[in-house]
C-alpha cells in the first residue's frame, strides 16, 4: 500500500469517527455584561466599539460570545449594592463606564 494510499485511509477513518460520534460546533450567543474590561467581544452601546474595548468589568452594554443557553447561568460576583449580577441576552444599564 502506497503512503498516499494510507495517509487517504487514515483521514478517512478520522472523518468516519467525527461523523459517527456527531460532533459539531456549539451554537454561541451574545451574553451582555459578563467580560471584564477589554475582554469584550464586541460593539453594543456608548463607551464600546469593537472587541476588547469595554472600559469597566461586567459592562452592560458590551457583550461577549458564550455557549448558546448559558448566559444566564454565568456566575458573576455580586454589585456593590449587593443585589445579584447577570448576563443577559439583551443590553444592560448597569455597570456603565462613567463617560458612557
Amino acid at each position: 500500500m502506497s503512503k498516499t494510499l494510507k495517509t487517504a485511509a487514515l483521514v478517512g477513518v478520522v472523518a468516519a469517527s467525527f461523523a459517527a460520534h456527531g460532533v459539531q460546533a456549539q451554537e454561541k450567543e451574545k451574553c451582555f455584561g459578563v467580560a471584564l474590561a477589554g475582554q469584550n467581544d464586541c460593539a453594543a452601546g456608548a463607551g464600546t466599539t469593537c472587541a476588547g474595548t469595554s472600559k469597566v468589568d461586567y459592562q452592560g452594554n458590551s457583550w461577549s460570545l458564550v455557549d448558546a443557553g448559558t448566559c444566564t447561568e454565568i456566575e458573576l460576583p455580586a454589585m456593590a449594592d449587593g443585589s445579584a449580577r447577570m448576563g443577559s441576552l439583551e443590553a444592560l444599564d448597569r455597570d456603565l463606564p462613567m463617560d458612557g
